[in-house]
């Protein structure tokens, strides 16, 4: 497996969801900018320096957000919707989801989600719980089970999860890879945004310290 700097990943494509209903950020959270870019751009030009091929997967992305776009499919609002059109659309076998409002990702966690054992769902789970937005899915095993639950109105993803052969990174491992903790910091709310640029600058810092 390529590691980020040394070649970017072929049978790996990378997806950001960027359609949501924002409805506790009051805006579209994929524009809304945090350490002078949108986040679908950070998140995509995350994906981009990682993955040879990027999916922006619903909504409107920035204009600068770096891939190829990919409408949502008919069907509710929610983001199962989103799952289905990025593994529709992937050419890749496997593909790792990424939310939009994930601003804080970085190479090492995802890099780890590549290199865990093949599965179905490769899912983090911290003591939050599980992530189904950043995991990675095995295209031709999970699209015509996501595809059936999204046609037959089951739309929660961990429901999903478990109708699929799921392995859960757990926190310990989490902590080696992310050892702050941020990486899944989900941007929901204007709060949540001023932590993240707080953070984002200080890791900022401490990279040219």
């Amino acid at each position: 497996m390529a590691a980020a700097g040394e070649g970017r990943i072929a049978t790996v494509a990378g997806a950001v969801l960027v359609g949501g209903a924002s409805s506790r950020m009051g805006r579209d959270k994929a524009h809304v900018r945090i350490a002078g870019a949108s986040c679908a751009t950070r998140v995509g030009r995350l994906l981009a320096s990682l993955f040879e091929e990027v999916l922006l997967v619903g909504g409107d992305p920035p204009g600068d957000a770096p891939g190829r776009r990919v409408p949502d499919p008919a069907g509710p609002v929610c983001a199962l919707r989103g799952l289905v059109a990025a593994l529709e659309a992937a050419r890749s076998p496997r593909v790792l989801v990424a939310a939009t409002d994930l601003p804080l990702l970085t190479p090492e966690l995802l890099l780890a989600l590549v290199a865990w054992p093949e599965a179905q769902a490769v899912v983090p789970r911290s003591r939050r719980g599980a992530q189904p937005l950043c995991a990675l899915y095995a295209r031709d095993a999970v699209l015509p089970v996501a595809r059936e639950r999204l046609g037959s109105g089951r739309l929660k993803l961990h429901e999903l999860l478990a109708a699929v052969a799921t392995d859960y990174v757990e926190e310990e491992v989490l902590e080696r890879v992310d050892p702050a903790g941020h990486a899944l910091l989900n941007v929901n709310t204007p709060d949540d945004l001023a932590r993240a640029d707080r953070l984002l600058a200080s890791r900022a810092t401490d990279q040219t310290d």
